[in-house]
């Protein structure tokens, strides 16, 4: 018999899903039509980026062709990439 009780095995299994999951990130890309304003407006309003975050994705993007702009579970990262894609951006999850 276990020393833990049924209810911290199953907290302990959760928390371990939530960790696995966490390993998504979601790409942005960089292309020729969206501008660095629009770029910044759009993390800081989908992805709650703060000014400088935002701004300083937007640069890697430009300069490196993408940026990992957000980690997670692919739950909370697949209304964000969608959102974004709405937007016209380039947007996958990896």
């Amino acid at each position: 018999m276990s020393k833990y009780s049924h209810k911290e095995q199953e907290a302990a299994i959760d928390l371990l899903e939530e960790e696995v999951e966490t390993g998504n990130h979601l790409v942005v890309f960089n292309d020729d039509f969206n501008t660095f304003d629009f770029v910044i407006e759009s993390l800081i309003k989908i992805c709650k980026h703060d000014p400088i975050q935002a701004e300083q994705c937007t640069h890697i993007i430009h300069y490196n062709g993408k940026c990992s702009v957000k980690d997670g579970s692919y739950t909370k990262l697949r209304p964000m990439c969608e959102a974004l894609l709405d937007r016209g951006l380039s947007a996958t999850i990896d």
